[in-house]
């Protein structure tokens, strides 16, 4: 959030409820940086391989527990892994939210990559209009992966603004 504030950038942070649940005041630190919150679930979960019981309980329970302590309704969705099952596309929909997916992204989550890599994936032909993919911690995925996103952002932000492309939220 620092890397973005200096920037003057927003970004959408899609959190996971059992992730809240451990640090809840994060969620108020997102908002007061002038971002967005929106759920991943309550566990990051592949979609597929789970019963549409299961499904709707995460989003539910995810979408819950985020807005409980965001203090207001949750209006977009992504799913772990960038993969709805159609289960978990209607769980989402019947919830009254939006999904989201992503045309650019980073590949930050692996093990070896530098963030010239993640910069150069995610901002290389980026358009207006082209929403990135980056990761703020490495509960699921490589260890310090996040910081080689930090760096990576720093990048990646140079290029969005020398391009003149402006950041966009959804609403």
């Amino acid at each position: 959030m620092d890397v973005l504030a200096r920037a003057g950038a927003r970004a959408t942070f899609f959190v996971v409820g059992e992730q809240v649940e451990r640090r809840p005041a994060l969620v108020a630190d997102i908002v007061a940086g002038g971002h967005v919150v929106a759920l991943h679930g309550y566990r990051h979960r592949f979609q597929p391989r789970l019963r549409s019981s299961e499904v709707s309980e995460d989003v539910r329970r995810g979408r819950a527990v985020v807005e409980d302590a965001l203090g207001r309704s949750v209006d977009w969705h992504r799913p772990p892994y960038g993969v709805y099952s159609p289960a978990g596309l209607r769980a989402v929909r019947a919830q009254g939210m939006r999904s989201l997916l992503w045309s650019r992204w980073g590949k930050d989550w692996r093990r070896f990559t530098t963030p010239q890599r993640i910069a150069r994936r995610a901002a290389s032909d980026v358009r207006p209009g082209d929403v990135i993919l980056l990761h703020d911690a490495d509960f699921y995925s490589a260890k310090d992966s996040h910081r080689r996103t930090v760096e990576a952002l720093g990048l990646i932000l140079t290029e969005l603004r020398t391009r003149q492309i402006g950041t966009v939220l959804p609403v």
